[in-house]
């Protein structure tokens, strides 16, 4: 049967006999303090429930899920972490202009995750710009994925693809305006199914084959 790894919590060093969850590096501290009482607590030098992990500072209240820690050695050291079983909210730039970078997120190395397990992600603002800077075919990419829909509504839609574009769906494609429908090209080719049985006199059935794999 699975056991979850913070119900096994024995620090006693492994010594041969099988023990599940061998603590030979569990941390140990003689100077660490708590102030607290019936609501909360504060503490420096906290040893994490599993021995693995020792706080400089860890903020708590009764409820083990509502915590602040600072930690500084193991597995995480130099984490900052903060947990809540409620809301998390941040608000700051009141006495800042429109114009002033108010709050920042730099990860100077690695990944930033933004995650909603069960809910939605809103970014909203009078502008947003998403930029991607990296040089190479692997990095200054955008990627968008979604299991149905993308959806875009506005009064303008332009894209200026400065080596090429396309455009793919194995399904029905439609390009419509109700105005004036304006296309431009050094050279404009159409090329359909018929070309799989007998080729046009200018060509087309190998691009025909290489989108119908």
């Amino acid at each position: 049967m699975a056991v979850a790894r913070n119900t096994v919590n024995d620090r006693i060093p492994d010594a041969g006999g099988g023990n599940k969850n061998p603590s030979d590096t569990a941390k140990q501290n003689y100077t660490g303090i708590r102030y607290g009482n019936d609501h909360g607590s504060i503490s420096f030098g906290h040893i994490h429930k599993q021995g693995d992990v020792t706080a400089s500072v860890i903020l708590q209240t009764p409820d083990g899920r509502h915590q602040f820690s600072l930690d500084k050695d193991g597995q995480r050291k130099g984490w900052t972490t903060s947990t809540s079983p409620g809301n998390f909210q941040l608000e700051a730039g009141s006495d800042r202009s429109e114009a002033d970078d108010v709050i920042m997120i730099h990860a100077k190395n690695g990944n930033i995750d933004i995650i909603a397990t069960n809910g939605k992600i809103r970014l909203q603002g009078t502008d947003i710009e998403l930029i991607a800077v990296g040089e190479g075919g692997s990095k200054g990419n955008i990627k968008m994925e979604a299991t149905e829909n993308i959806s875009c509504k506005s009064k303008k839609f332009l894209v200026d693809a400065k080596t090429s574009y396309k455009i793919v769906t194995p399904g029905t494609g439609e390009l419509v305006a109700n105005g004036v429908l304006k296309m431009y090209g050094s050279i404009i080719r159409g090329v359909t199914d018929a070309c799989a049985v007998k080729d046009s006199k200018v060509g087309g059935q190998n691009y025909q084959s290489k989108n119908n794999q």
